[in-house]
């Protein structure tokens, strides 16, 4: 069993100086792993933007392109879960750090890569430290903050990070790219891991591991082929079809792999999962939220950017700022459902209803056409999906990491990120195929032209952003069935304020 150890400080916290200085340093605390945060969502979307002029720079193919991307999303989400639990044997404080460093330098191989084939290394090493860093810094958010008073403000601040970044990457991306090169986008790393690697050496205690850690190893292997099956199949189809065997025969694999990690979990003496993690209805039905939100964020930002660039001319600087009053919505939700809404109606009801106010928007921008202005037409379904988002996101943040115990903090954390990382990919491969069938459609209906080639891209975009709606009615009607309508409890808080 391990131990973490605030050095020098009470640690219950019981004296009014001990109360005063871990209340200030929490917030301190909040900072740095919203800074990593911030980074890792980031790193999502502002890659993408400056893939075409990587592709001119280094000389790779359109059908290499995609590795950038996907190289990155197979080691993210099949090692996220393996992270996860490294930060609950070895110590949050070491795999945060470890995977500050390890993405940072990542990051500076990929900027100066010289090839196709070191961008693709460096890309694999930011995911592979990516799933080390993310699960660390949402379970320390967890145990940090187990005050009712505190923890609603520290998942909605966490949160809005989460959500906001994604579209703010797209604004970064486009501007490190028009203005300096596309190699910025990976230099821009280092700024935001300096920074948080700072604050972590100040601010967190250093573990002390008191015996030794025990790996489920049948269990890590297993999960770890299987997710990376998944997430490899759902790549493979986007570039091929769902006919194809290579993807087929994948995500075949993939599910009766983790068919027998279950099977593995609910006998082995320590599991990488314990399956009890997710038989709770407000964890399993949180994750399954993550999942859900997972899927039709992916159809907003890729086909909504692919609009707003391809099919009525923005520039990808006009493109991030479009997504500005999203971001907006997503900030003040998630700041202030927490303490307004969650407490007064419940964790039901706050993510149906976020889900809910997020197909509006969906639904707002399905009718978008080429002559569509920003302020009456777009703007709208932007602000709409980021007060849904934000509900649902801080919700159920918290709802996944709900009575947790510490020490299985970290792998709980992991399948927040894994129900989103895998919910993304189904999402891509799927609208991928509904764009490409709708454009399809509405060319062999129509007369050949210019116009009519527009409104066809037009006519796939907008379909896959009716799926999207679809999906957050889904989601809706799922949080309505499963999620019990009780405050989520707060998980076991351990000492990690350094002093």
């Amino acid at each position: 069993m391990r131990t973490t150890i605030d050095r020098g400080a009470p640690a219950s916290g019981k004296t009014d100086s001990g109360r005063r200085g871990s209340h200030a340093m929490r917030w301190w605390v909040l900072v740095v792993l919203g800074t990593a945060q911030l980074m890792v969502t980031l790193d999502a979307t502002v890659v993408n933007i400056a893939l075409p002029a990587a592709q001119h720079d280094l000389g790779f193919s359109d059908g290499s392109r995609q590795w950038v991307i996907t190289g990155y999303a197979l080691a993210f989400g099949s090692l996220l879960l393996l992270g996860g639990r490294l930060g609950d044997l070895f110590g949050r404080r070491t795999t945060f750090v470890t995977g500050l460093v390890g993405f940072a330098g990542a990051s500076v191989v990929g900027g100066a890569a010289g090839s196709f084939e070191v961008l693709v290394g460096a890309r694999v090493a930011q995911g592979l430290f990516a799933a080390l860093l993310a699960p660390a810094a949402l379970s320390l958010l967890s145990v940090t903050f187990t005050q009712p008073s505190e923890r609603p403000k520290a998942f909605g601040i966490f949160s809005a990070l989460s959500g906001a970044g994604a579209a703010v990457g797209l604004l970064l991306g486009g501007m490190l790219t028009e203005w300096t090169s596309w190699r910025w986008v990976m230099y821009v790393n280092v700024v935001f891991a300096g920074v948080a690697l700072l604050g972590a050496l100040l601010l967190l205690a250093k573990p002390a591991v008191t015996e030794r850690p025990r790996i489920d190893i049948p269990g890590t292997l297993t999960v770890s082929a299987a997710l990376f099956a998944i997430v490899y199949g759902f790549a493979h189809v986007e570039s091929t079809s769902w006919t194809d065997p290579v993807s087929l025969g994948s995500l075949a694999g993939g599910v009766m792999l983790l068919a027998v990690f279950v099977w593995l979990e609910s006998r082995v003496t320590h599991p990488l999962l314990p399956l009890r993690l997710i038989l709770d209805r407000t964890r399993g039905g949180a994750f399954l939220a993550v999942f859900v939100l997972g899927m039709g964020m992916f159809s907003i930002f890729l086909f909504l950017t692919y609009y707003l660039e391809a099919g009525i001319g923005y520039s990808p600087i006009e493109a991030g700022l479009a997504f500005l009053p999203m971001v907006a919505g997503i900030v003040a939700s998630s700041t202030t459902t927490p303490s307004l809404l969650l407490p007064r109606v419940g964790p039901k009801v706050v993510i149906t209803a976020g889900f809910l106010v997020s197909a509006s928007g969906m639904a707002l921008l399905a009718r978008l056409a080429l002559d569509s202005t920003y302020v009456a037409h777009i703007m709208p379904g932007m602000i709409l999906l980021g007060l849904g988002i934000g509900a649902v996101m801080t919700t159920a943040f918290q709802g996944a990491t709900a009575g947790v115990h510490h020490e299985d903090t970290g792998v709980a954390s992991a399948l927040v990120n894994t129900s989103q990382q895998v919910g993304g990919s189904i999402s891509t491969a799927l609208l991928t195929t509904i764009a490409s069938s709708a454009t399809a459609d509405y060319l062999s209906s129509h007369k050949p032209g210019a116009l009519t080639v527009a409104q066809a891209g037009v006519e796939g975009y907008t379909a896959t952003l009716a799926w999207g709606a679809g999906i957050f009615v889904v989601g809706a009607a799922l949080a309505a069935i499963l999620i019990p309508n009780r405050a989520p409890a707060p998980s076991e808080g351990e000492p990690v304020i350094a002093h």
